[in-house]
């Protein structure tokens, strides 16, 4: 009797015993998971801050760009020494324009135009787009030949990393692309004034080029927005049009069952593969032209649709049945329920994700790259079927080019395109909750 009694008291307290211990590890595993989510966060948030910082401490310096006001004589001499220009208007596209800047700069210097080791290191004091800079400037108003015009020139390359302090003056003079003398000059100009750094608009407004100071977006800006303007007439009609049928009229069978699942595997196809397609349709088949727009962005629309279908067909069930119900339930015919009535409240999450399937498109790169939107373009695109090329690319050429100022417009061009994306982004978040309803 004694013995049962005390295993009954042993049995008794040993349960709450257990039972505190088995508490104390689920909240220890608890504590574990939430260190394990905070943790997976502040790895994600360190590599994001890691990656802005590293982007925008070399491409920030991007947007300025050292310049020199030098008063050039535009002498005639040097321009149309036989004044032919009245007869012959071209004799003004061949002068040497360059040396017309590097005199210029040696008489602002004090330098001798005999002095031939100084005058090289002018050439390369100032930039080589000098030449078209002059050149349309004379060919505009040929009455400028024989005055003396004050003209803001841009910096050469390397002039214009060591005037923003990229390059180390400190080291030998042998080791590094500028010169003891270059730098003396640059202290020079720098005091007086005349050397300054301005916004770079060039950056925005010129084409390519193999020098870095004259190199730009503006090719690649037209390109993107040709493309967008595509993908957006061609997309957003198409797309909302296939969910429509596949969501509200659309019986329910093998048939649409194999082309949802169709769907659903497009959106997650590599966007090389839509490259491969557009090459091989586009191009070879149809006969349009390499490298233009037009093609690009019937590429980026076939890649884009699968993502505006699935965001639309989201849209479309979120809209809750008493609404189709009550349409019906007045008089409405099918087609006016689900035009007058379902696709107005499902509009703000159609409209979100036709923005999230351009910003998707906007950064695309391979496709592009496999219909030869590589092309080194210079002038404008009038029409979507010119020549182009698009942000992306552009950053994918200039991150290839060796020179190191090319390292600076490639940060730069990256700033820009996160800039357009995050604007593409805040627009759909903003147009989602002003419209949205909640039910």
């Amino acid at each position: 009797m004694t013995d049962a009694t005390f295993n009954s008291n042993v049995a008794a307290v040993g349960r709450p015993v257990r039972r505190d211990i088995g508490i104390k590890r689920r909240y220890a595993a608890e504590r574990r998971f939430r260190f394990y989510g905070v943790a997976a966060i502040a790895v994600g948030i360190f590599f994001l801050f890691a990656l802005l910082f590293s982007v925008i401490s070399n491409g920030y310096t991007a947007f300025w760009q050292t310049t020199i006001e030098l008063p050039v004589k535009l002498d005639e001499k040097l321009i149309d020494p036989s004044n032919q220009r009245a007869t012959n208007p071209n004799v003004l596209l061949t002068a040497n324009y360059p040396l017309l800047v590097r005199n210029a700069l040696a008489e602002k210097l004090g330098v001798s135009t005999t002095d031939r080791p100084a005058m090289r290191d002018l050439s390369k004091f100032v930039s080589d787009g000098v030449r078209n800079q002059l050149r349309e400037m004379v060919v505009a108003n040929p009455s400028l030949i024989g005055t003396t015009q004050t003209i803001p020139v841009l910096a050469g390359a390397d002039i214009d990393s060591a005037f923003k302090g990229q390059i180390n003056l400190d080291v030998d003079e042998a080791n590094r692309k500028v010169s003891n003398r270059q730098v003396a000059w640059m202290k020079e100009l720098a005091d007086e004034g005349v050397m300054r750094q301005k916004f770079n608009t060039g950056l925005f407004t010129y084409g390519a080029s193999s020098r870095p100071e004259t190199a730009g977006l503006g090719v690649a800006l037209v390109g993107s927005l040709y493309m967008m303007l595509i993908v957006l007439v061609l997309s957003l009609p198409i797309g909302v049009a296939a969910s429509i049928y596949l969501e509200e009229y659309a019986k329910k069978s093998r048939l649409t069952d194999i082309i949802e699942v169709n769907i659903n595997n497009l959106a997650a196809v590599p966007s090389i593969v839509f490259g491969l397609l557009g090459l091989a349709v586009f191009i070879n088949l149809v006969g349009l032209p390499r490298s233009a727009s037009l093609v690009g962005g019937l590429v980026l629309t076939l890649m884009t649709l699968p993502t505006v279908i699935i965001a639309t067909r989201a849209a479309l069930r979120a809209v809750p049945p008493s609404i189709r119900s009550a349409a019906l339930g007045i008089g409405a015919s099918k087609t006016q329920m689900v035009f007058h009535h379902v696709l107005p409240l499902a509009a703000p999450g159609i409209l979100t994700g036709t923005i999230i399937g351009l910003a998707q498109a906007l950064g695309e790169t391979a496709p592009l790259l496999l219909i030869g939107m590589v092309a080194f373009v210079v002038g404008y695109p009038t029409t979507p079927m010119d020549p182009a090329t698009a942000l992306p690319v552009q950053i994918y050429m200039w991150a290839n080019e060796a020179e190191r100022a090319f390292v600076e417009r490639t940060s730069g061009a990256i700033i820009v395109l996160l800039l357009f994306l995050a604007v593409m982004n805040i627009a759909a978040i903003i147009l989602r909750r002003r419209f949205e309803r909640r039910w």
